[in-house]
């Protein structure tokens, strides 16, 4: 099918695609049609759409923006509450006078979890914030809400590949916009007195671990496997299957002993303390650690994902580690909570935990150059942030990541994760926070 037609969820996006358009068209029409009309001061129930506001400020914005493919799946994305509040914010029409929420002043956007990662989220954010149009809006992908499936299928096989040129212009306006528009990193001012203690727990693999660590490299040839195999020796269309690798490298019991024994150290030195342990649930990382935790005499609690979702279960869950134990039910809880990366945006733990544990550090993509280091290391932080942020009441926040090594100490997986993850100028992008040097 030359319009792209052939599969079912092919089919699916393309209706959402069309939905989308025709309610944002019905519903603009709708507005413009209320604004016309009079209301008395005494009628109630009025709708906002109604008024002009003299500044709108709009928490965790980052609601409404749409992320990458994978992101997509992610708990805190929630697909019927991100259209919701693009319509409301009037994300797709350029004339802010003619969008739902009307601001005489100004509009602010406000958020932890900002996503400026790529052009593509500066562009959004400031046609969204200031209706300031950067280069290259022409060839967004917000355009395709409203296209044909005609159009889509001559945009992407016959429309010339921007330029290198053109990319750096991009690249540049976007940078000159963050630095008039955004204000970052204020809260460096609050976590002041606060230092923030990173730990790298090593452990050794056993010889019939490497010998499953070697076995678990899929695609790769015999003679080639080694623990020095790094993500980018995986070619998907060769074949390869990194997914086995990295589930396997997860599942390892000398990583599940040393979680195990890193909870029991943080609670011999403060009993009543709460644990965060952050994991990878698409590999089934989480399943992993809670096993571990739970064959110990530790236990855990976890935040399901996915159709298993609770959100009242949850909600009770996440409330038992913001506040302080209170009754004797309370004491006898389990002290440590198994989280998903999916859950790195939104919850506010830094109340009662100051001990964070990375179960295995993260690397989303499908080996060769599909991984992306700076989304990676944007969201281990963003974990991190759960607990290293304002409202800490302790004067140190401990990160734990755990390393595997091989059983001579040899370097594996973990390491060049852990590395790759940590540098500096990796974490330097995942602020936008660019220095003189890196621009020049």
């Amino acid at each position: 099918d030359p319009y792209g037609m052939g599969t079912a969820t092919e089919v699916k996006n393309q209706r959402l695609r069309e939905n989308s358009a025709f309610f944002t068209y019905t519903y603009l029409k709708a507005i413009e049609k209320l604004r016309q009309k009079k209301f008395k001061k005494t009628e109630k129930g009025v709708p906002l759409e109604y008024f002009s506001w003299e500044r709108v400020i709009v928490d965790e914005i980052h609601e409404c923006l749409c992320t990458e493919k994978d992101n997509l799946q992610l708990d805190y994305f929630k697909e019927k509450n991100r259209r919701a509040s693009r319509e409301l914010l009037g994300i797709s029409q350029k004339d802010t006078s003619g969008r739902p929420l009307v601001y005489r002043k100004s509009i602010f956007g406000l958020t932890g979890t900002p996503l400026l990662d790529n052009s593509d989220r500066v562009i959004e954010l400031a046609n969204l914030i200031g209706c300031t149009y950067i280069i290259g809006l022409a060839s967004h992908w917000r355009k395709l809400e409203r296209e044909s499936r005609r159009d889509i299928f001559l945009q992407q096989f016959l429309e010339p590949k921007q330029s290198r040129e053109i990319r750096k212009a991009i690249y540049a306006k976007c940078q000159e916009y963050l630095k008039v528009a955004c204000c970052r990193n204020t809260t460096e001012k609050e976590l002041e007195g606060i230092e923030k203690k990173e730990h790298v727990v090593v452990t050794n693999m056993t010889a019939e671990e490497k010998e499953n660590y070697l076995k678990s490299q899929h695609g790769i040839d015999r003679d080639q496997r080694g623990l020095g195999v790094r993500p980018e020796d995986f070619d998907r269309s060769a074949g390869h299957d990194i997914s086995i690798f990295l589930t396997q490298n997860s599942d390892l019991p000398s990583r599940g002993k040393a979680l195990v024994d890193t909870c029991r150290q943080i609670l011999v030195n403060d009993p009543t303390t709460k644990i965060i342990v952050f994991t990878d649930g698409r590999i089934g990382s989480g399943g992993h650690a809670r096993k571990y935790l739970e064959d110990s005499e530790l236990g855990c609690s976890w935040l399901e994902t996915g159709e298993s979702a609770d959100a009242e279960r949850d909600n009770q869950i996440i409330f038992f580690y913001q506040r302080p134990d209170v009754t004797e039910e309370d004491r006898r809880r389990p002290r440590i909570l198994v989280l998903h990366f999916a859950h790195a945006a939104g919850l506010n733990l830094q109340s009662e935990c100051y001990n964070l544990i990375l179960f295995t550090p993260l690397y989303v993509g499908d080996g060769g150059v599909s991984g992306n280091p700076v989304d990676d290391a944007s969201t281990e932080q963003q974990a991190i942030g759960r607990v290293y942020r304002p409202g800490q009441k302790q004067k140190e926040v401990n990160v734990y990541r755990l390393e595997v090594r091989g059983p001579n100490n040899e370097e594996c997986l973990d390491g060049m994760l852990i590395r790759r993850n940590t540098d500096e100028k990796t974490l330097a992008e995942t602020t936008n926070a660019a220095t003189e040097d890196d621009e020049e």
